[in-house]
């Protein structure tokens, strides 16, 4: 069927650039070093900040970073929800609010991974308080760096990973399991979020890199996203599950190697 006939993916499209563009003008701009989670309240404008405002050295991190993360979702997840949004937007060509709901179905999309993104923050905030009272931890940084490339190259081996992607790629399953059409603004967030937290469940592990190589690296967000949008989304995504594990755990066992002390 002709892109044109789709305009709520040209829509998401226009949203996807957007984000793409705003991370991009963001890494080149002067507060850059704002995207990189590990130096928000090093110095600048946000350690004045964290100084000034009660409570601002968990407030403000935690602004900056839901700032960073929606973005970084956007541009990297929104293309998963494409095929969703396709059909639904077919079931609803003869509503009047179609653009209200279709919004909702993204915005409950976009909900499941910030609500991930709160948790990732959380433990990594943890991880690096835990660095701050170990001394080996401390020294040994690299440790979970290695650690995050293990679980994200055996979670691609694991069967819930297999489920996940599965019913990520019938979106039709999710519109018959929660569109009934009688509360339809609700059902449309709920569509969306439910969406989202298969997809969440799916891609989690691979998420989780970006703290191993820099929440602001712009080239490796694009990389990852174009992963996981092929993992999901073509015929042949299936495939690239057990490669993709065994080069993350071969990565992991690099690092041990590089650092162990024979």
């Amino acid at each position: 069927m002709p892109v044109a006939r789709h305009p709520a993916t040209l829509l998401l499209g226009g949203l996807i650039g957007a984000a793409w563009l705003s991370l991009y003008m963001w890494d080149q701009s002067p507060y850059a070093r704002y995207l990189d989670h590990g130096r928000w309240t090093d110095l600048g404008f946000a350690s004045s900040l964290c100084r000034a405002v009660p409570g601002g050295d968990w407030l403000l991190p935690g602004a900056l970073y839901a700032s960073g993360w929606v973005l970084m979702t956007a541009a990297m997840m929104l293309p998963s929800v494409v095929p969703l949004l396709r059909r639904f937007e077919r079931l609803a060509a003869g509503r009047a609010d179609r653009a209200g709901l279709l919004g909702l179905l993204v915005t409950g999309y976009l909900l499941a991974w910030v609500g991930f993104g709160a948790v990732a923050h959380l433990f990594d905030a943890v991880l690096h308080a835990a660095a701050g009272h170990s001394a080996w931890l401390a020294a040994n940084a690299w440790a979970a760096s290695a650690g995050t490339l293990a679980v994200a190259g055996l979670f691609q081996f694991s069967k819930l990973k297999y489920r996940c992607a599965d019913r990520c790629r019938t979106p039709l399953g999710f519109i018959i399991q929660h569109w009934r059409g009688r509360a339809p603004r609700r059902e449309a967030l709920r569509l969306g979020l439910h969406h989202g937290l298969f997809c969440v469940a799916c891609c989690w592990a691979l998420m989780l890199l970006m703290f191993v190589i820099g929440a602001g690296n712009l080239g490796w967000m694009l990389a990852l996203g174009a992963v996981m949008a092929l993992e999901k989304n073509a015929a042949w995504g299936r495939s690239l599950s057990k490669p993709l594990g065994a080069g993350l755990l071969a990565w992991a066992g690099v690092l041990v190697a590089a650092n162990v002390q024979p």
